[in-house]
Formats: structure tokens, sequence, C-alpha cells
């Protein structure tokens, strides 16, 4: 057992338990699997029906042999105190317990039995080795937030001498830090960077600046595994570029488990093993693959709280090429709270926006980052960073752009400033409506 194993085990999670149930899942057939799915489907229903207060009032309705009788469950639902979610028989002794980052707008404290936690870790595992990745054996430079209280930050530190992995500080993106990085990188044998997607583009933003190919300069360097944030082609193109190695993307939700992950065909593989994923319309409807719609998620294993038809909070696709057993994520396309309502009543995602702005503001690569608020149903406003003011002509340019794409009578603002926004986490929220 390698040390990371050891320290799952030392907490009480049983890793080698649930890395056993997680090689029994993958051995299934087709049909076996079809009834697996169905099974655990109703068996953790009728769980949370029998063994949890909040439940059973929440889906006093449902008929675990009728799936459409499940009721929908979103964020609010679950901002609570934990006491009041937990199942009969959970203490806060006796589960796994965190908080999402809050870049949703909407954070929560949830919880999962040790066992599901432990079979979230065996699926991560499982997925990094696709790509000869081990948390034990191969060193990872780490591109996350840390807490700055004295125990969080300590407990992080700690956590990763275990992991084999050196951590960044995501807070500072000036050149000098960025080139502190880079000097971090021709000292250390890193394998490879892992983290959220905005700060690794950056480096690579520098780097390019820089003329530098990482892997030249780090040669042990074999992958990069971006997440948390959305990841535009030509930004992976760019770290592609100036990282001389695969990158990887990967999606997932603390609160339930790994979502999807790249594999080496660049097929976005979403988790059917400990998770049952839906998409849904407007109207709750199960959406057939290849139609975009709301992802709504289904804990298969967690008893310490139900996350059962959980709408996540994003809009995407499942490709037409899917099964049951082997679901693939076509396109992720933003959050639902990411939608914009203009004057005229249309309606436009927030990424509209960023892909309008995104390759005229950093096309000379003067602007090295930026964020979109919809202050008003006409007014939006553009944080940049930036050593200088942009010019009159690419403000102009991009309040044309505006109203190509989407309707006129739109009022653009612009805002230079040294560094932006970022949740606690480190995360950077792309786009935001103030006016829902």
């Amino acid at each position: 057992m390698d040390l990371f194993d050891l320290s799952l085990k030392l907490k009480g999670f049983p890793i080698r338990k649930a890395k056993l149930a997680l090689e029994e899942i993958q051995k299934k057939s087709d049909t076996e699997f079809n009834n697996y799915v169905e099974t655990k489907k109703q068996d953790i229903v009728a769980y949370h029906l029998k063994h949890n207060s909040f439940y059973k009032s929440f889906a006093k309705n449902t008929n675990i042999l009728d799936w459409n009788t499940v009721p929908i469950m979103t964020k609010q639902d679950l901002q609570q105190p934990l006491e009041t979610l937990l199942s009969d028989g959970f203490s806060k002794k006796s589960i796994y317990i965190d908080k999402t980052s809050g870049a949703s707008g909407q954070p929560f404290i949830f919880s999962k039995d040790k066992f599901t936690h432990a079979l979230t870790w065996s699926v991560i595992m499982d997925r990094f080795s696709w790509f000869n990745l081990n948390f034990s054996s191969t060193k990872q430079a780490r591109f996350y937030g840390i807490p700055l209280d004295k125990k969080g930050y300590y407990t992080e530190k700690l956590k990763d001498l275990i992991s084999n992995r050196y951590r960044f500080n995501v807070f500072d993106l000036s050149d000098e830090a960025l080139e502190n990085w880079l000097r971090d990188f021709k000292k250390k044998p890193f394998y490879y960077l892992n983290g959220y997607t905005s700060p690794i583009v950056q480096f690579a933003k520098y780097l390019h600046r820089k003329n530098t190919i990482l892997k030249t300069v780090c040669p042990t360097l074999k992958a990069c595994v971006v997440t948390s944030e959305m990841l535009f082609e030509d930004d992976k193109k760019l770290m592609e570029k100036q990282f001389g190695v695969p990158i990887i993307n990967e999606y997932g939700a603390s609160e339930l488990d790994l979502i999807a992950f790249e594999n080496i065909k660049g097929e976005w593989i979403a988790n059917s093993e400990t998770l049952f994923i839906e998409i849904l319309d407007e109207n709750n409807h199960v959406l057939p693959y290849g139609e975009e719609g709301r992802l709504v998620i289904t804990s298969l294993y967690n008893k310490a709280q139900p996350f059962i038809r959980y709408d996540i909070g994003d809009i995407g696709v499942l490709s037409k090429k899917s099964t049951l057993k082997n679901p693939i994520l076509e396109k992720l396309t933003g959050r639902t709270n990411d939608i914009a309502i203009l004057p005229s009543g249309k309606k436009a995602s927030g990424l509209t926006f960023y892909y309008i702005t995104k390759s005229i503001i950093e096309e000379d690569g003067s602007v090295k980052e930026f964020i979109i608020e919809q202050l008003k149903l006409d007014t939006f406003k553009i944080y940049y960073v930036s050593d200088s003011d942009m010019s009159s002509n690419k403000i102009e340019t991009v309040r044309n752009e505006m109203k190509n794409y989407l309707e006129s009578g739109l009022t653009i603002l612009f805002e230079r400033q040294t560094t932006l926004k970022r949740s606690k986490s480190g995360k950077l929220k792309q786009f935001s409506s103030l006016i829902q």
C-alpha cells in the first residue's frame, strides 16, 4: 500500500474495499451494468426515504419504482444546517465533511459516508492512471488555493507532503510570481500540473511571452490536468504548445465525485460507476443523447446525505455515442446562473459574451485576464488586467461585436485592474449577472 492509500486508510476511509468495488463494477457486461444502475437508483432512494428525515419530507410523493416521481434537488434545498440533512446513524464524527467553493454563488456544507468518499478517490485514481499519474510516485505541480487560517493551511501542507505535490500560489499572477514558478520547474522534477484552469492558462501565456517551452526546462513533465473552470479550445492549444505535454480536462464537483475525465482519445468520459447522470429540459423531462440541457446527477452510494436527482447548476450535452455504461460528455456550456437576460427579453449564455470578447481583447497579448458582469438589463462591465488602458479602437470593436452577436442598445463599460477578484478557493468566475 502506497503512502497516499495509507493516509486514507488511517483516516478511516476504506480505500482497498472501494478499489475492489470499483473493479467489480467495471467488469460488468452491458446488460449487467444496466441492471446494476437501475438497482442502485432504487436502493439509494429507498434508503433515504427510510433513514433520512429531510428526504422523507422532501420526496414524500416518490414511488421508488417510477424514477419520474423522484423530485429534482437543488443547491438551495441543501443550504441548511448539516445536522438536518444527515441520515440515521450518522454523526459529524463518523462522516467526511467539506464545503463547496462557492464559485456558483450558492455555497453549502455537505457530507459523505466514509465508503463513498473512498470510492470518490478510487475513481479519481483510476482516471489518473490512464495517463500513468500516481499520487504517491509522480510529483504534482499543484495550482489550487489554500486556506489562510493556521489549521487549514497546515492541514493542506500535510496533504501536499503525503501526496507528493508542490503548491503554487494562484492568488498572485504577476510576472514576478510567474517567473518564480518557472524557476521552480527548472529545479524540481515535476511529472504533471494539476489545478484550476485560469492560473495555468496565465502561466502558459507567460511562457509564450518568454518564448519558453516548459518541457524543455522540466524534462520530467508528462501531462497537465485542468479542472473547476471552463477550458476554451484556444487556451488548450496554447497550453499544449507552451507546456509540450497533453492537456487533460477534468470535470468534478466536490459534493458528488469526479464527473468526467478526458481519455487518451480526447473523449470526456463521464463517471457511470458511482453516479447516474441525466440531461433535463426546463420542465424536468429527460432529453435524449445529443441535446443540451441541465445536468442532474444522482450519487448512487452516499448514505450520509442524499444527492438524488441533484441539479448541479451546469448545462451540457451527452454525446449521441453515449451508452449507460460509457456516457461521453460532449460539451459543457456553462452554469444555469450564467444566463444573461437582455432588454428585448432574449436570453444568452454568459459564455456568449466571453467568446465574443476573448479573441478581440487577447489578440495582441496586452490583456492578461478579464471577467464580465451584468450590472443592469442593458449594462455590462468588463474588468480586465493589463499593463495599460485598452485602446479606444479595441473598446469600440468589442462594443460593435456585442451589438452584432446580441442586440443594439447595450452599454459596455470597461475597467482596468491590477488583479481580478477570485473566490476564497482561488477560482475565477468569468461571467456573473447581478440582476438575478
